[in-house]
């Protein structure tokens, strides 16, 4: 049994996924026999293994950590501000990724990304989740989900700015789920809900209400710029909705080369036009579904536990 300290900016009590995933990591980590306690910053107890998410953010503690314990593991896990936007401007977190003893990226695409003298100790874990139940579809619309806090690299409101070009037989109807994270996208989200009679924000749901909303979906689009592996792209996988995606190598990473549900990151009249395609067209519809029900296996929670026993088998003596 060890003593593991998993360090995340992400503050207790968010919905962040940097919060969720060092959270499912305690619970495999505990269902493994180790004691684990999860901090926004390194607590300097008696630490046996540190895991940090966010090589940017986590830095420090990395730092801190390696000059108490020069001999005890770190695992580092990349979040997607780290692997698309921080590695080209900060030092830090080739640093940081250089003083851990493994990597771990949440996609397979990330790989791409760790430069060539660090992949050897990089690791792919898909995330996981426990699915609910995927519920009886609406047929008077087409419900769509839309799922994330409201921040530049989200690209929150693609969906919305897309309706306007839908034909004007569309039963495609939206749903909204995140925290605005400024007061110009809590104010911009009200204005698209003021105008639009299809678009519903309804701001940040629990964690459970939002699997609720989205096991009822037809589809789910996830419209961001940047991700290192997004858990709600997990989330609906695991539940069986199919997903329209910005064609990232985040995106890419979970969903597979071959997926056919991808359209141009940033453009609304792209995604208009998959999104009526999806509605309108039964084949293409179940296209879809079929390429994420082979995607299921990347999702179990034994998998993933597995991966991480494995993962510490190596690095734990």
């Amino acid at each position: 049994m060890s003593n593991i300290e998993i360090v995340t900016p992400a503050p207790a009590g968010s919905l962040h996924g940097n919060r969720i995933t060092a959270l499912r990591w305690q619970s495999f980590l505990k269902k493994l026999s180790h004691q684990v306690r999860v901090s926004n910053q390194w607590t300097g107890k008696d630490t046996d293994l540190l895991i940090a998410l966010h090589a940017y953010r986590s830095h420090a503690s990395i730092v801190q950590f390696r000059k108490k314990y020069p001999n005890q593991p770190i695992i580092l896990i990349l979040t997607g501000t780290d692997l698309y936007r921080d590695m080209a401007s900060h030092a830090e977190v080739i640093k940081s990724m250089e003083m851990s003893d493994a990597i771990v990226i949440l996609q397979s695409a990330a790989l791409a990304m760790i430069p060539k003298h660090l992949q050897t100790k990089t690791h792919v874990i898909y995330q996981s989740t426990k699915p609910v139940k995927r519920k009886a579809l609406l047929k008077k619309s087409f419900l769509i989900s839309v799922i994330g806090h409201l921040r530049s690299e989200k690209d929150p409101f693609c969906t919305a700015k897309s309706l306007k070009y839908l034909g004007p037989e569309s039963k495609i109807k939206v749903i909204h789920m995140g925290k605005a994270m400024s007061p110009e996208m809590k104010s911009l989200a009200k204005a698209f809900n003021k105008e639009l009679k299809n678009y519903q924000w309804l701001d940040e749901l629990s964690h459970s209400e939002t699997l609720q909303q989205l096991s009822r979906s037809h589809l789910m689009v996830i419209s961001s710029l940047m991700e290192g592996g997004a858990h709600v792209v997990t989330e609906a996988i695991a539940i069986g909705v199919p997903i329209i995606a910005s064609d990232i190598p985040g995106n890419r990473g979970l969903l597979g080369d071959d997926y056919p549900g991808y359209y141009q990151v940033g453009d609304e009249k792209a995604l208009a036009k998959i999104l009526q395609k999806t509605e309108s067209n039964a084949a293409f519809y179940q296209s879809l579904e079929k390429h994420i029900k082979k995607r299921k296996e990347y999702v179990r929670p034994e998998f993933e536990l597995n991966s991480i026993k494995a993962l510490l088998n190596r690095l734990i003596k």
